[in-house]
């Protein structure tokens, strides 16, 4: 499947390249791969997330395990398990060491420090801006945060967590 993606990526950006008198590089377009596929793997993320958060949370409160605010054992329970999720297909499809010898704890770790900072810390630090300092909805907010915490994750994870 992410053959046929990027070969068909490849051609019609070739072409958009060529019809305004520029050159696609194979680097440039390795790189804009990677991030498309990062991309992809952070949707796929965000929806197992809120999955795993919904259906916790629902049998918590069925089971009457945890009061009203075990929300946040739901949330802990989601970010774990879908921080996972996102390092085993980061490190199958998007960062791939092509054979080499990774240290998967090493690079599972650096993960997890690299999701939580902008996961945790840094969204929650710029909801607080947006919302509270600029006035921005609080359902407009998150989005803007995806547009700084999605970029930076990226850069984490590709010089960071999966450096080769």
């Amino acid at each position: 499947m992410w053959n046929f993606i990027e070969k068909t990526a490849y051609i019609i950006l070739k072409r958009s390249f060529s019809f305004v008198g520029k050159e696609l590089r194979d680097e440039a377009f390795a790189s804009l791969m990677q991030f498309v596929k990062f991309g992809i793997v952070g949707v796929s993320n965000t929806v197992i997330s809120y999955v795993i958060y919904a259906a916790s949370l629902f049998s918590f409160r069925q089971m009457g395990i945890l009061p009203k605010s075990g929300y946040l054992v739901s949330q802990g329970i989601a970010f774990v398990l879908s921080v996972l999720w996102s390092f085993y297909w980061n490190n199958k499809v998007v960062f791939a060491d092509g054979g080499g010898e990774r240290n998967l704890w090493k690079a599972l770790a650096k993960t997890y420090v690299s999701y939580s900072f902008t996961g945790l810390f840094l969204n929650s630090i710029l909801l607080v801006l947006w919302v509270q300092v600029f006035h921005i909805s609080e359902f407009i907010a998150p989005i803007i945060n995806l547009l700084i915490s999605v970029p930076l994750n990226f850069l984490m994870n590709k010089l960071w967590a999966f450096k080769e």
